[in-house]
């Protein structure tokens, strides 16, 4: 993290009434909680670290914790109203004029939990190891604009995706009725753009073999391509907090409260930042997507052919022809 970034991160942290405490530092507080997510070590570490307590550490890590939470209410969220082409596509001419409409992405992944052996079975999910399965939906800016974390490892996608556009409480940011998101399989509404069922679809496949020949091909490829944005999302994500991979023995709650708290940080650090490392692969190259250990997420939903398929069989004839 940049200097500059983690300066206006402790301002924002002070605005939501973190404070220094006897012997710790607001500052220092901060880059603790820091080092536990970003390297995943555990509480020793941060002892021996920062001269510390463990009991300190402890109890520091909980207060700036319930502090990132407020922080993610403010940043995980869609931060315009839709009334512009994103510049991520207007300035491609792979996906202009042909997905003007489209304002991010939705998919799931896995996250490692820890659990007592006999709370772990409904989280053992295709992995093999107990996880906990988040929804997230972003913005071709690599933000987050949603974020459903918590759910075991066995929910299907298509569960969780369903009870999320379902639960007013949750806020998620429906698009316009002219507007749609990409997502792996379709949804029957008119809001979510899906690929065609029954042929070849990930983007690496593509590359390892022919160029795409019919016109489904070619917007499974297109589709593909720009959809990988929520794919390098994620992978950025992981890469930078290590504790992802190795969440500690905390209770439940709090490792839900940790994997929210990375994804506002993953925000914040995408918005302030100059020149940040994680990002710049991504930059650089529109088709870079960071490997993710274990990575294999769907959302599987029954596409509707007299709604958004219209607007599939429409972009994948444009694209042919271009």
């Amino acid at each position: 993290m940049e200097k500059h970034v983690f300066i206006k991160l402790c301002d924002r942290l002070r605005s939501y009434g973190l404070t220094s405490t006897k012997g710790v530092g607001l500052e220092e507080g901060v880059g603790m909680f820091l080092m536990t997510l970003g390297h995943g070590v555990g509480n020793r570490i941060i002892q021996e670290q920062f001269q510390h307590s463990g009991e300190t550490v402890s109890r520091q890590f909980g207060i700036v914790l319930k502090k990132m939470i407020m922080l993610a209410f403010d940043e995980i969220r869609p931060l315009e109203e839709y009334n512009e082409v994103p510049d991520y596509i207007h300035s491609n001419d792979k996906y202009w004029p042909y997905f003007k409409d489209c304002i991010g992405a939705i998919d799931g992944t896995h996250v490692r939990v820890s659990l007592p052996v006999d709370e772990q079975i409904p989280y053992i999910g295709r992995k093999g190891f107990p996880t906990q399965n988040v929804m997230a939906a972003c913005g071709f800016d690599m933000l987050f604009t949603f974020v459903w974390p918590g759910w075991e490892g066995t929910a299907h996608d298509t569960r969780i995706f369903s009870e999320a556009i379902r639960n007013t409480e949750l806020k998620f940011p429906k698009p316009p009725d002219d507007k749609y998101y990409l997502v792996d399989s379709g949804h029957p509404n008119m809001r979510y753009l899906a690929p065609y069922k029954g042929e070849r679809y990930h983007l690496q496949e593509f590359r390892s073999s022919r160029q795409p020949k019919s016109s489904r091909e070619t917007f499974y490829y297109v589709h593909s391509s720009l959809r990988s944005v929520i794919e390098r999302c994620f992978g950025v994500w992981k890469a930078r907090w290590r504790i992802l991979q190795h969440m500690p023995n905390y209770n439940f709650d709090k490792q839900v409260a940790i994997v929210t708290a990375s994804l506002a940080l993953h925000n914040f650090i995408r918005r302030e930042a100059i020149a940040d490392v994680e990002f710049e692969s991504c930059d650089e190259n529109q088709d870079y997507v960071p490997e993710l250990e274990d990575e294999e997420s769907y959302i599987n939903l029954t596409i509707d052919e007299n709604h958004i398929g219209v607007v599939r069989d429409r972009i994948a004839r444009e694209l042919m022809l271009s």
